[in-house]
C-alpha cells in the first residue's frame, strides 16, 4: 500500500512539474531561511552557556546632579566585591574583572601583543569553568605577577617550549615581569568575556584600595546561593551603600543584579560595558525568528494555494478511488503523505542552499555559525521533525479538501474547484506580509544611513587613531611636532578617550554668581589642539592656547553643560559663563571656563548627548594620538606617521586604525538587523511571488477557451491581460492596507530606542506598495500576456 501511494506521489510531482517545483523552491528559500535564523539565534542565546553556577554581574544606576538622565553602568567599585561576599550570606563568592587592553609583551627576542589582557582575582576559574590545562586553578593567580595564558596566547610567545613557569616582560617597561602559571583552553567564541591572558589582582592592588568607595573602574560577578530571591537581596543594596559611602555619596548610587546569561544580549540600555564581546540586543533575535517563520509560512501558503487551486485535476482520480472502496482517511493519507516527500524534497535543496550561504553568513555577522547536521544527531533529529510538521501543516487543508470530493459529482464531471475565497485569504496574507518587510526595511536602512551620514558636530573623517601607553605617551610631543613637518599630515593632538565612546564621569563643580555648585559631568582630557582637528564649533569664549601658564587652568564645556550650568544663575548667560571658576570638584582652586562649544554627538545617536567638559591638562597621559591627514592617498600618510613611529619609538610595534571606521563598528549591529531584515524582505517577496506566478498561470490554463473566445471577438491583449490581472491586484491592494497600519506601529516602536531618529515618512509606506504591485503586476502579467498571445484557434479546436 505505502508504495503504491509512492509511486502514485511521484508520478503526480513529475506530472505537475512547473508547479511541484515552484512548491519545492518556495519551501526550500523558506526552509533554509529558518535554519540560517535559527542557527543565528541558537548561537546568540548560547552565550555564556558554559559556565554552571548561579553568577550575576553587579551593575550600578548612577543618578549624579547633572546628567541628562540616571544612567545604567556595567561598572562596580573595587571595595564592593569582598564586603558584599562578608556581609550578605547568600553571595559565596566574587570576583572582579578589569581590562587593560592591549599588552606588548617580550620573551627573549620573540615580540607579541596580546589584543585583551583582564585584571581578575585568584578565584576566577573557581567562578568561571573555563578550562585549564596546566596548573591548579585554585592557586595560579594567587602570586602578585603571575599571569594565565590562553593555548594561542602561550603558542605565539613560546612556540613548542614549555611556557610553565618563564617570565614575559611588558614592552619598554622591563620592571613589569609576569610569571606564566598555568595555560588554558582558547575562550570560546561563545563568551561575553574575551581575553588572552588573566594577570592577577594583586599585582596592581594595595590595602588602601579598599577605601576606594566611590570610584567606579572594574566589573564584579557575584556567585549567589541556590534559591536566592534576587530581588529581595536587591532591596537591601541601599543601606549596605548607606553604610560604607559617607558623606550622603550612596544617595547617587543603586545597585542591581544581571543574570549573567543576560550580559550579553540584555545589556543595550547599560552603558560603559566595556567587558561585554559582540554585545547584542535579545529583542532583535526574536524579530529575526518571527521574520524566519512568516517567510517560512509564506511557503507553506504557497503549497496550499497551488493544491486547493489544482483540485479539478485530481477530481476524478478521488472518484475513482472512493467508488472502489477507498476511505476518506485514506485519500488524506495520500495527499498529506506527497505534501511530506515534496517537504523532503525542499529539505535536501534547503540544506544545498545553506550549506552554500553559511560561509557569507558567519562572515557578515561575525559569529562562529556552523551547519554541522550530520555530525548533530540531535540536529538532524530536530530538522527532519520539523519538515515534516511543515509537510503536515502545508498538505493538512488540501488533503481534506480534496478528499472530501462525492464520486457521483466527481465522474459527472459536475464538480467545480473550490471557491477562491480561502485561497484569497492566503494570498493577502503572503502579500501583507512581503509588504509589511519591505516598509520596515526601508526605514531600518534610512535609520541606519540617518545615524551615518548625520553631522555629529565634528569631523571624523581621514583622522588616523594610534594608541599610545605610558611609554610612548612620553614621547607624544615629539611624535607631533616630527609628524607636523610631514606634507601628508594636516594636525595632530592627543586625548585619554576615544570619540563614540562612552567617556568618563566626574565631578566637578562651578562658581557662578550664587552658591558653589557640585555636579557630574562626562569629560575628557585633550591636547590643546584638539577642537581644531576635530573642528568642533566653539559658540561663545576661545579655544585652549598652547600657553604654559593655561596649562590645567582652563575648560572648555558642552552647550548642555552650559545649560546645566544656567538653570539656577538666572542673570548670566552664554557669554558670561566665560571666565566664571569651575573645576574638577576635588580640587582646591577652581579653574575657569573659556569656551563653549556647540553639543556634538561623542558617542552614538542611540544615546542624547550627556554634560561634557574638556580639559587641556599636559601632565597628565594621553591613550591615544589623532592624526588628520591630508590628500587622497591615505597609504603614503600612513607610512610617513609609521617612519616617525619607528623613529621615536622603536621598541614598540605601530598600531593604528581610523576613526570612521570605529563608528561604522559601533553601527555594526544596526547595520546587521537591516540588511537580514532586508534579505529575508526579499525571500518573502521571491516566494510570494512564486505563488502569485503558479496561481496565475493556473487561472490562465482554466480560463484558456474564455481567452479564445474573448479574442474571436476582437478583445486586445491588453484588455485580456488587464482582465486575467485585475483580480489578483485588488488582493495586493487589500494587502497594503492591511500591512500599513501594522508597519506603522511597528517602525514607531523601534525608533523609539533612538535618541536621534528620522520622521516616519507616508511616502515611504506608497512607494512600498507601488513595489508590492509593479512586482505582483510583472509576475501576474508574465503568464498574462502568454495566454493572451495564445492563438485561439488552438484553445477552441476542442469546441
Amino acid at each position: 500500500m505505502l508504495k503504491n501511494y509512492l509511486k502514485v506521489a511521484l508520478r503526480n510531482i513529475w506530472k505537475n512539474k512547473v508547479f511541484s517545483a515552484i512548491n519545492i523552491v518556495g519551501l526550500a528559500v523558506g526552509m533554509a531561511a529558518c535554519i540560517v535564523i535559527m542557527l543565528f539565534v541558537f548561537y546568540e542565546r548560547s552565550f555564556d552557556g558554559m559556565h554552571a553556577k548561579n553568577i550575576y554581574r553587579l551593575d550600578e544606576v548612577q543618578k549624579f546632579e547633572g546628567m541628562v538622565a540616571p544612567q545604567k553602568v556595567a561598572l562596580s567599585m573595587f571595595p564592593m566585591g569582598p564586603t558584599l561576599e562578608q556581609e550578605f550570606p547568600e553571595i559565596r563568592q566574587y570576583i572582579r574583572v578589569n581590562t587593560t587592553g592591549k599588552l606588548p609583551v617580550h620573551y627573549g627576542e620573540q615580540r607579541i601583543e596580546l589584543a585583551q589582557t583582564y585584571l581578575t582575582d585568584s578565584n576566577f576559574f573557581q567562578l568561571f569553568d573555563y578550562p585549564v590545562i596546566e596548573g591548579d586553578k585554585k592557586r595560579i593567580l594567587k602570586e602578585p605577577n603571575s599571569v594565565v595564558l590562553t593555548r594561542k596566547s602561550a603558542r605565539n610567545i613560546f612556540g613548542n617550549t614549555d611556557p610553565m613557569g618563564k617570565t614575559i616582560s611588558h614592552f619598554g617597561n622591563d620592571t613589569l615581569t609576569l610569571k606564566v602559571t598555568g595555560i588554558m583552553e582558547d575562550v570560546p567564541a561563545n563568551s561575553h568575556l574575551q581575553f588572552d591572558a588573566l594577570i592577577s589582582f594583586n599585582t596592581i592592588a594595595k590595602p588602601d584600595f579598599m577605601n576606594n568607595w566611590g570610584g567606579n573602574w572594574l566589573v564584579t560577578y557575584l556567585e549567589l546561593a541556590p534559591g536566592t530571591d534576587v530581588a529581595k537581596l536587591e532591596k537591601k543594596f541601599p543601606d549596605f551603600l548607606k553604610k560604607h559611602m559617607k558623606g550622603g555619596g550612596w544617595k547617587f548610587y543603586e545597585l542591581f543584579l544581571q543574570p549573567l546569561a543576560d550580559v550579553h544580549a540584555q545589556s543595550v540600555d547599560i552603558t560603559h560595558d566595556y567587558v561585554n564581546f559582540q554585545k547584542f540586543d535579545k529583542r532583535y533575535t526574536y524579530v529575526f525568528l518571527v521574520i524566519a517563520v512568516i517567510v517560512l509560512v509564506i511557503a507553506c501558503v504557497n503549497f496550499m494555494n497551488l493544491s486547493t487551486a489544482r483540485s479539478t485535476g485530481r477530481a476524478k482520480e478521488v472518484g475513482i478511488r472512493k467508488s472502489i472502496g477507498a476511505q476518506r482517511f485514506q485519500l488524506a493519507g495520500q495527499f498529506i503523505g506527497e505534501s511530506v516527500l515534496l517537504s523532503l524534497f525542499a529539505l535536501v535543496l534547503a540544506v544545498g542552499i545553506v550549506k552554500l550561504v553559511m560561509p557569507a553568513v558567519a562572515n557578515f555577522s561575525q559569529r562562529q555559525l556552523e551547519f554541522s547536521i550530520f555530525q548533530n544527531p540531535g540536529l538532524l533529529l530536530v530538522v527532519l521533525l520539523g519538515t515534516v510538521l511543515i509537510g503536515l501543516f502545508s498538505g493538512l487543508y488540501p488533503a481534506v479538501f480534496l478528499s472530501a470530493f462525492e464520486p457521483v459529482k466527481v465522474l459527472k464531471g459536475t464538480i467545480r474547484a473550490g471557491k477562491s475565497s480561502f485561497r484569497n485569504v492566503l494570498v493577502v496574507a503572503q502579500f501583507a506580509s512581503a509588504i509589511f518587510l519591505i516598509i520596515a526595511t526601508g526605514f531600518a536602512v534610512k535609520q541606519l544611513r540617518y545615524m551615518v551620514d548625520k553631522d555629529p558636530g565634528f569631523d571624523k573623517e581621514q583622522v588616523v587613531i594610534v594608541p599610545l601607553d605610558s611609554k610612548s605617551d612620553r614621547k607624544f610631543d615629539a611624535l607631533k611636532q616630527d609628524l607636523l613637518t610631514s606634507s601628508f599630515i594636516g594636525a595632530v593632538t592627543g586625548s585619554q578617550q576615544r570619540l563614540g565612546n562612552n567617556l568618563h564621569q566626574t565631578g566637578v563643580a562651578f562658581q557662578g554668581t550664587g552658591p558653589r555648585r557640585e555636579l557630574t559631568s562626562s569629560q575628557v582630557i585633550v591636547d590643546p589642539d584638539y577642537l581644531t582637528l576635530y573642528k568642533i564649533k566653539l559658540i561663545a569664549g576661545r579655544n585652549f592656547t598652547h600657553e604654559a601658564s593655561e596649562n590645567a587652568k582652563t575648560y572648555i564645556i558642552n552647550k548642555s553643560l552650559a545649560q546645566e550650568l544656567l538653570k539656577d544663575e538666572p542673570t548670566l548667560t552664554m557669554e558670561t559663563l566665560i571666565g566664571k571658576r569651575f573645576g574638577f570638584s576635588g580640587m582646591d582652586s577652581l579653574s575657569t571656563i573659556v569656551g563653549v562649544t556647540e553639543d556634538f554627538n561623542f558617542n552614538s545617536l542611540h544615546h542624547k548627548v550627556e554634560t561634557l567638559c574638556i580639559f587641556n591638562q599636559k601632565d597628565w597621559s594621553y591613550s591615544e594620538m589623532s592624526v588628520r591627514i591630508k590628500g587622497g592617498n591615505p597609504q603614503q600618510a600612513i607610512a610617513a606617521i609609521q617612519a616617525t613611529w619607528n623613529k621615536l619609538v622603536p621598541d614598540q610595534p605601530f598600531t593604528y586604525s581610523f576613526l570612521d571606521e570605529h563608528f561604522a563598528e559601533m553601527y555594526r549591529a544596526d547595520s546587521q538587523v537591516s540588511e537580514i531584515v532586508g534579505i529575508l524582505a526579499g525571500l518573502a517577496i521571491f516566494i510570494s511571488c512564486l505563488g502569485l506566478f503558479g496561481l496565475a498561470s493556473y487561472s490562465a490554463e482554466r480560463r484558456v477557451k474564455e481567452i479564445g473566445v474573448r479574442k474571436v471577438m476582437g478583445a486586445s491583449v491588453a484588455g485580456i491581460v488587464a482582465l486575467l490581472s485585475r483580480d489578483f491586484l485588488k488582493l495586493v491592494l487589500v494587502a497594503i492596507l492591511i500591512a500599513s497600519p501594522v508597519a506603522w506601529w511597528a517602525v514607531k516602536t523601534w525608533l523609539n530606542d533612538f535618541a536621534y531618529r528620522i520622521d516616519i515618512e507616508w511616502w515611504m509606506f506608497l512607494v512600498a506598495g507601488a513595489l508590492a504591485v509593479a512586482v505582483a503586476l510583472f509576475t501576474i502579467s508574465f503568464q498574462s500576456i502568454k495566454a493572451a498571445l495564445t492563438n485561439p484557434v488552438k484553445s477552441l479546436r476542442a469546441e
